[in-house]
């Protein structure tokens, strides 16, 4: 089976599937991407560390990025969630903060990072991590800044779609390149991009 996806819709569950070995199977791929890389990722692996057959594994997922979308998608919305209460400027700020946190200091910001690199060259990767995760927070994050330009919190100088680019695209660059994500440069982003201009 090939370990990298082809086929860009959420892997469908079985309605027996063992939420004990779900887990299980989720925390492995998350742990040893952390200790050997996307490249040394393998089902095999995941299946020894959790526990479970291998044959258990492709029955509920197609490929280990699968797998590891599952585990990003429940991890970023337990630790990370998209402020949906009453937006403000520095509920945004504070949103952008444990983003920063997430990817530097989160297993499973390894994960959004690894499979941000491997969708660089793997077309399947790139739809459904695009498809099941980028898209669906993206909707999110733009409802955020909507619901804050109508409260009058912030006046961004950018369309939505290029303020969050800009917003996020300096911490995922550095997160990328290794370099620590400097403590500054949130507050910066947010003063320059989303504060209304000086009368």
């Amino acid at each position: 089976m090939p370990e990298s996806s082809s086929q860009p819709s959420r892997p469908r569950s079985g309605s027996r599937r063992d939420e004990a070995a779900r887990l299980a199977v989720l925390h492995a791929a998350d742990d040893l991407l952390v200790e050997h890389g996307f490249g040394a990722l393998t089902i095999e692996a995941i299946a020894r560390r959790a526990g479970v057959a291998k044959q258990t594994i492709y029955r509920w997922w197609p490929s280990k990025v699968e797998i590891l979308l599952d585990t990003l998608i429940e991890d970023s919305d337990k630790r990370l969630p998209v402020p949906a209460g009453k937006p403000t400027a520095e509920s945004i700020r504070d949103y952008l903060r444990g983003f920063a946190r997430f990817l530097t200091g989160d297993p499973a910001g390894k994960v959004l990072l690894a499979l941000i690199a491997q969708a660089q060259h793997d077309p399947g990767t790139a739809e459904s991590f695009h498809q099941r995760y980028l898209r669906p927070r993206r909707d999110q994050e733009r409802d955020l800044l909507a619901r804050a330009v109508d409260a009058g919190e912030i006046s961004p100088r950018l369309d939505p779609d290029a303020t969050i680019d800009a917003l996020v695209g300096p911490l995922v660059y550095c997160a990328l390149t290794g370099a620590g994500i400097p403590g500054d440069l949130v507050d910066t982003l947010v003063e320059d991009l989303l504060m209304p201009r000086p009368r």
